[in-house]
């Protein structure tokens, strides 16, 4: 857990983060990082895609469209169906921080050997299925 923590603080220090108004939780940016990466999310899904529950993601809809940093429209197709986006100076200050984020572990992993990059594949797929595993001990789903 440390070297997750230790890893994602770095690249924020080199990287910047994508908020850096005192009202911006480092939860709400990772969210608006997530609709950045994935315009007209419904809020589902946003909420599936960080394994929080929906009401938590409301929270953070409200205070984040009162903050004028998130646009709330509900689906044409679906008027029950909230669709979230970024206003478009939002959207320009997730899209270059995630420049900056992807340039700098991208020469980071040029520095590995294709072995340790390989490793480093085969160890995240792990932690990703301990991941899935955890969110099923979560929801009762396992013991």
């Amino acid at each position: 857990m440390s070297a997750f923590g230790r890893f994602r603080r770095q690249v924020s220090r080199m990287a910047g983060r994508s908020f850096d108004q005192p009202e911006v939780s480092a939860s709400q940016a990772e969210f608006l990082r997530l609709v950045g990466r994935n315009p007209a999310i419904s809020v589902k899904a946003a909420a599936a895609e960080l394994g929080l529950a929906p009401n938590s993601v409301s929270t953070f809809v409200t205070a984040l469209v009162q903050a004028e940093l998130l646009v709330r429209e509900a689906d044409p197709a679906d008027r029950r169906v909230m669709r979230l986006s970024l206003p478009a100076q939002v959207q320009r200050t997730v899209d270059e921080t995630r420049r900056r984020r992807h340039g700098l572990i991208a020469a980071a992993l040029d520095e590995l050997s294709t072995d340790e990059r390989d490793q480093l594949v085969r160890g995240l797929a792990v932690v990703d299925k301990v991941t899935g595993i955890l969110h099923e001990y979560e929801q009762g789903k396992r013991r």
